[in-house]
């Protein structure tokens, strides 16, 4: 299971062909692009793009005001522009002013003007609509409910030019309007709580460098190449076919006698054959994925009675949790089962973000007679000579849950079991469907499980880290740091980039030390695509991103 900020993506195992043209011709003689995916979209709505896949393609055929592409070397995120063609700050960030383009219309013919703009950050906020970015324009003026206040927040200057007010206090940056824009003339009619179910929202009106063809559901969602489009180059990619398999070594086998063109997500075992090949290039995308093994910091059955936030008798204590961490030989399964192709994790802070990530701390390492005296320290002893800890009368016995579906995490937990239990640790390991271990992790009622968590970019650990429960729906271990707390808030506030970089060094720190949750590996996303697609660039915002370089 793959948790990323307000969606949590779920992959059906069917298996669906699609268009027996396909396997006659190679891709790309016509100039198309076969992607392989592994499950199905829910709309081609931008303000629902809930899902990777759903974000990867609404990218291609809605506009933004700025688009941001890696920069390796400084491991952060560099704005460019897009909708706007250039932006200028007032001298306190307190406004700016967008210059914008004047050429682009949308798929029907209409101009994308400065009135799409105003009303696309009015209906993202507007909580009627639940958009995928509802509660994120805390910089902007707003209502109690977080809808943006318009008249206080926009002000036109001219048919080009825009400027935006923010809250006094506020640390507003460019990252706050990238956002596909959605269009006034098409969803202005349509009452809000309506829009999600609209027939709009499944056959869109656009104004990217791809525009909507044909979405056969369970099958494929194919774009095409948008020649109006000011990002469209001879040579481009002409029709890209987003095909859904959701069986893996379907995909695999399909990638390999050239129905596909590229496929995300493969085995370590699967890499060496592939790189044989001189029909592939293979990469691996690094720092966007950890799991991790989570432990309910609270005590599940006093939470569910009243909300109450007693501390986990078993895993209230830091000192116990580093303990568990360092019991898990996490190494055994980087080695055995991801074979290299992963890094021990610290913390939820990637190693990509090189001036973000502090260097000093060294990852736990597996270390039975250091994680033994711990537990005694919290006063955990086998007073009975059963083999397993007690303390107060209670047993250390849990249960971690886990996908039944999920090979990696099967294994791993399979390895931590033994390893714990010569601590004196009783772990028994429940599989179920995908769907009920999300739900024991969103109900809390879960004693420990294990998930993975894809970060976000630009760095925000508020959502998942803060102690407001009522706030903060994503602070899955119930993890309660009021220190960490502070610091999370001092982000908010105006500070130069190097004081907020310090701020995350300190919040990792705290995160390491108190192991709310056991951050195992870093794990690569695998990638194989066609020697023959040229441009294609691997970086942490994907490998679809901007992929009309592609030639």
């Amino acid at each position: 299971m793959s948790i990323t900020r307000k969606n949590i993506p779920l992959y059906f195992l069917l298996l669906i062909s699609i268009f027996v043209g396909c396997k006659k011709e190679s891709p790309l003689n016509s100039s198309q692009v076969v992607i392989a995916i592994p499950s199905d979209i829910e709309g081609l709505n931008p303000l629902f793009s809930f899902s990777i896949n759903e974000a990867n393609i609404n990218e291609l055929l809605f506009l933004s005001l700025v688009k941001h592409t890696w920069d390796e070397k400084a491991g952060d995120l560099k704005t460019e522009p897009m909708l706007a063609k250039s932006w200028e700050w007032n001298s306190d960030s307190s406004s700016i002013t967008l210059d914008l383009r004047n050429d682009v219309q949308w798929s029907d013919g209409v101009p994308l003007t400065i009135d799409d703009v105003i009303f696309s950050f009015d209906v993202y906020s507007d909580p009627a609509v639940e958009s995928y970015l509802y509660g994120s324009f805390i910089p902007f003026y707003t209502e109690k409910d977080n809808h943006i206040i318009a008249e206080k927040t926009f002000e036109k200057l001219s048919d080009t030019k825009l400027k935006i007010f923010f809250v006094s206090g506020s640390s507003p940056s460019l990252f706050n309007l990238d956002f596909p824009l959605v269009p006034k003339h098409v969803f202005d009619k349509i009452p809000r709580k309506e829009i999600t179910t609209a027939k709009e929202s499944f056959n869109p009106v656009t104004s990217g460098p791809f525009m909507f063809e044909k979405w056969e559901k369970n099958q494929a969602i194919i774009i095409k190449e948008n020649p109006k489009s000011f990002l469209h180059k001879d040579g481009n990619i002409g029709r890209i076919i987003f095909k859904v398999i959701p069986d893996y070594k379907a995909r695999l086998t399909q990638l390999k006698n050239g129905e596909v063109d590229l496929a995300e997500y493969l085995k370590p075992e699967d890499v060496d054959e592939l790189k044989k090949s001189d029909a592939f290039i293979v990469s691996s995308l690094k720092g966007r994925e950890y799991d991790y093994l989570g432990w309910n910091n609270l005590d599940k059955e006093k939470f569910k009675k009243n909300k109450d936030i007693t501390p986990n008798k078993l895993f209230g204590s830091a000192k116990v949790r580093q303990a568990l961490s360092l019991a898990l030989n996490r190494n055994e399964v980087i080695g055995s089962y991801l074979r290299g192709y992963g890094e021990l994790a610290s913390s939820p802070i990637s190693p990509i973000f090189k001036n973000s990530v502090n260097e000093s701390l060294i990852p736990y390492t597996f270390d039975l007679e250091k994680a033994k005296a711990l537990l005694a320290e919290e006063g955990w002893k086998d007073k009975d000579r059963n083999g397993i800890l007690e303390k107060n009368g209670e047993e250390f016995k849990f249960t971690l849950t886990i996908s039944s579906n999920n090979p990696r995490r099967i294994f791993a937990a399979t390895l931590f079991k033994n390893t714990i239990k010569q601590l004196g640790v009783e772990m028994n390991i429940e599989q179920v469907e995908l769907g009920m271990l999300i739900d024991k992790i969103n109900t809390k009622s879960a004693d420990a499980w294990m998930a993975s968590w894809i970060i976000p970019i630009p760095l925000d650990l508020k959502f998942s880290w803060y102690s407001n429960l009522a706030t903060t729906p994503m602070n899955f271990p119930s993890y309660q740091n009021k220190e960490l707390d502070a610091l999370l808030d001092q982000l908010e506030t105006k500070i130069s980039k190097q004081q907020k970089n310090e701020l995350y060094k300190k919040i990792e720190t705290i995160l390491f030390r108190d192991q709310p949750v056991t951050f195992l590996y870093w794990i690569d996303n695998i990638i194989a695509y066609n020697k023959k697609i040229e441009n294609v660039e691997v970086t942490p915002l994907g490998t679809v991103h901007h992929c009309w370089l592609w030639r």
